[in-house]
């Protein structure tokens, strides 16, 4: 994130959440920050391990710039496409940006058959409900103004923020909704990737949850 050249007038603030991680995590994380004076870097850590979602909710409460955009730490996105995500909100026409791996000509790894199918019909269901037109609800790459995420009471602490997120903002009165096409650097199971089939179907009763039961 430090290479990274915003738009002109636009400065960084980088959040990070450690949620309980149990190896050497904080002290590269303190250590880069020492290291790194220059750069805006507010660091919290959880007392227990809660989740992907809660740490997403910690970030999102913390964060005090206009915008706000969600960065997973093992880099299968890649942080130079924060250009592409703020152009249309700061065009003037987006309040969110959804960075779609699906669309676009730039370099995706090519992994796992059934995974892609997976995003895909979770799309197709979340998009039924929420009328949206979206190719990839479960992106990490999502951005919002920060005056539409603040005030939206999240509750999911796991992989369930996506489809929970994207149900609420849709439901938003005049929301404008755009995707952007980007690169994916996926990794194995080997290389760390945790999410599993237990997890398609959490996002699967997510999407019922949040756009049926508890409208």
């Amino acid at each position: 994130m430090k290479a990274v050249q915003l738009s002109a007038g636009v400065d960084k603030e980088v959040i990070i959440v450690n949620d309980f991680s149990t190896d050497n995590t904080e002290e590269e994380i303190l250590r880069y920050k020492q290291h790194n004076p220059e750069l805006n870097i507010e660091y919290y850590k959880h007392s227990f391990n809660q989740g992907k979602g809660a740490a997403l909710h910690t970030g999102i409460d913390k964060a005090k710039g206009d915008f706000i955009i969600i960065q997973d730490a093992d880099l299968e996105y890649n942080p130079q496409e924060y250009i592409l995500m703020l152009q249309p909100i700061l065009d003037g026409f987006a309040d969110v940006v959804y960075g779609s791996r699906f669309i676009g000509g730039n370099p995706h790894r090519i992994l796992f058959f059934w995974h892609s199918i997976g995003n895909r019909f979770l799309t197709f269901i979340s998009n039924m409900f929420s009328n949206l037109n979206l190719t990839d609800m479960e992106t990490c790459y999502k951005l919002f103004r920060a005056e539409i995420i603040k005030p939206i009471k999240l509750q999911e602490n796991r992989f369930g923020f996506e489809p929970e997120v994207t149900a609420k903002i849709a439901r938003l009165k005049n929301i404008r909704v755009y995707e952007v096409g980007i690169s994916y650097y996926g990794r194995t199971y080997e290389e760390g990737k945790k999410i599993g089939w237990r997890d398609g179907f959490s996002a699967l009763w997510c999407i019922l949850k949040y756009n049926i039961f508890l409208r």
